[in-house]
């Protein structure tokens, strides 16, 4: 079986377009998200400040701003400048500090003006919002009035991780899922036309150490995978994995076995190469963006997430962010551990009922 695993490692290091779609795909995937979305403690955008006052309350309102860390903050000399590049989308809000504004004679402005276009809604809302808070706050001190109600704040301990971190193992989950269910079931389903695997009956080769050593040389393959996106993502974009590496490793290959296993079934049901792709495709893709991939499904409509968090993806993908992201250990979620594992012997009972060497 040994000299078996090193031909079939052999021949996937020589599949050079395999080996793009298996390794170089899900990198493109990380760079994209990592572009966008890895902002350290996941920043809103750029926010312009035109502040025209001297005062000390212009002044504390545009430090108390900088601090948040919710943006990253630049100053331009010009309001209109300013809008200009919120239109042309180089920054997310502008916000004009009018001169004298913070004085307390009676004609100077009082108002702040926040400009934001639709698309960037959100960010505009978080500016007015604490725009609006600071100023309440300035009101109260100036009226020298008492307040009465207040904000207690208490943080929790759970680990920090951001958006991007998320996606991270979301593509993760993709590119074992894509390269295991896929690659199985072309090789496989293109042995069968080409009666390779018919040959092999006539050798004194077991089935068991052939598909055993399909199986192990693909999980070097899935091993340099997660290798790959995790320094991508940790060493390129600062992505934080908080718990064990050891344990996403493991929660990595038992997925692998998962959707090779169900690479072996959809190769059984296949009668051609073609059929095997469509098919693997049919079921990959709809994984891919509704099991958690790229956000929550708990942001799907009720009915459709109660149905998507049954798919196999959805709980492995549930259980590797825990263990990545939360420092959970493997078993604070036997659950969805669990789900894991009962489509891993559904696919495995399916593959040695249905899959043979030769179809005679």
């Amino acid at each position: 079986m040994y000299k078996l695993f090193l031909a079939d490692l052999k021949m996937l290091i020589r599949n050079k377009q395999a080996l793009f779609w298996s390794l170089f795909f899900p990198l493109i995937f990380t760079f994209v998200f990592g572009s966008f979305f890895a902002k350290g403690d996941g920043g809103s955008g750029t926010l312009s400040i035109v502040n025209k006052s001297n005062t000390e309350i212009a002044k504390n309102f545009e430090s108390s701003l900088k601090d948040t860390g919710i943006f990253k903050v630049q100053n331009d000399d010009s309001f209109d400048k300013a809008k200009e590049l919120v239109d042309k989308d180089k920054v997310s809000v502008a916000v004009y500090i009018p001169e004298k504004f913070g004085s307390l004679e009676p004609g100077d402005p009082k108002k702040i003006k926040i400009y934001y276009v639709p698309t960037n809604r959100q960010a505009g809302s978080i500016i007015e919002s604490f725009s609006n808070t600071y100023l309440t706050s300035v009101n109260m001190q100036v009226q020298k009035a008492l307040p009465i109600f207040s904000v207690e704040k208490e943080e929790g301990n759970k680990p920090k991780f951001n958006y991007f971190d998320f996606i991270l193992i979301g593509l993760i989950g993709m590119a074992l899922m894509n390269s295991s269910v896929q690659g199985v079931a072309i090789a496989m389903s293109r042995y069968k036309e080409d009666k390779i695997l018919k040959r092999l009956t006539t050798t004194p080769v077991k089935s068991w150490q052939f598909i055993g050593a399909e199986v192990f040389s693909r999980l070097v393959l899935n091993f340099v995978q997660v290798s790959l996106i995790l320094l991508v993502g940790v060493y390129a974009y600062d992505a934080h994995i908080n718990g064990s590496i050891f344990l996403v490793y493991i929660l990595s290959l038992i997925g692998a076995i998962l959707f090779q296993s169900m690479g072996f079934v959809i190769a059984a049901f296949s009668k051609t190469t073609d059929a095997a792709e469509g098919m693997s495709t049919a079921i990959t893709i709809p994984m891919m963006f509704l099991a958690g991939v790229f956000f929550p499904i708990d942001s799907l409509p009720k009915w459709l997430s109660s149905i998507v968090q049954y798919l196999p993806l959805a709980p492995l993908l549930k259980n590797l962010r825990g263990v990545a992201l939360e420092k959970n250990s493997v078993f604070d979620n036997p659950y969805n551990m669990g789900l894991v594992l009962v489509w891993i012997v559904i696919m495995l009972l399916i593959a040695a009922k249905r899959f043979r060497l030769s179809e005679e």
